[in-house]
């Protein structure tokens, strides 16, 4: 079991909370843009707490990132700063169906994104970040569905979800939270080559 300060040694996993803690942020600054865009008051709130969501996110992974010292990516940081800021700029001129499709589709591949961390954890005999990792990557799984929700019935949706390869047909995750397993038996969740 390793102990506060000690280094991990598994470079995928080290990349994953990188990126992840970056990209939170990334996500964050495009929903800021998102809820500016829309109209309708309830999507305002539902998008503003999704973005609080993310920054909470971000801040749970530095706090793990720091127990094993693993630096902040300053590539990460100045690349997701520039996706961030271009997808929330464009929040309020590509309409009002492509922010909510490719919110969703972003937030189904993040799911898997915390439930790898946990895997990864996992195989070091490593446990204590089990109830944080699965909370998060269930909380991107409401953001998913969500978003879904708000497209399902458009007639655009069939002609993305075929380009791009999501929507209520496909995902990028086999999380059904009508069925959910319990953290303890949540490592049937993203499984390479699922």
């Amino acid at each position: 079991m390793n102990q506060p300060g000690v280094t991990l040694n598994h470079k995928e996993l080290v990349k994953l909370l990188k990126m992840a803690y970056s990209a939170e942020r990334a996500a964050a600054f495009a929903y800021i843009g998102h809820a500016g865009a829309v109209k309708h008051p309830e999507e305002k709130t539902a998008i503003r707490q999704i973005e609080l969501d993310e920054w909470n996110h971000r801040a749970e992974v530095l706090t793990i990132m720091a127990k094993y010292h693993i630096p902040v990516s300053k590539y990460y940081e100045v690349r997701f700063y520039v996706i961030g800021k271009i997808i929330s700029a464009s929040c309020y001129v590509i309409g009002w169906f492509m922010p909510f499709y490719f919110a969703g589709r972003l937030e189904s591949g993040n799911v898997c994104e915390y439930f790898r961390m946990k895997q990864f954890f996992n195989s070091m005999g490593i446990t204590e970040h089990d109830e944080l990792l699965y909370e998060m990557g269930i909380k991107e799984k409401e953001h998913e569905i969500y978003f879904l929700d708000q497209i399902k019935n458009n007639k655009m949706l069939p002609f993305f979800e075929r380009w791009f390869m999501w929507g209520k047909v496909k995902s990028f995750n086999n999380i059904n939270l009508d069925e959910k397993y319990p953290v303890e038996k949540s490592e049937v969740y993203c499984k390479k080559g699922d």
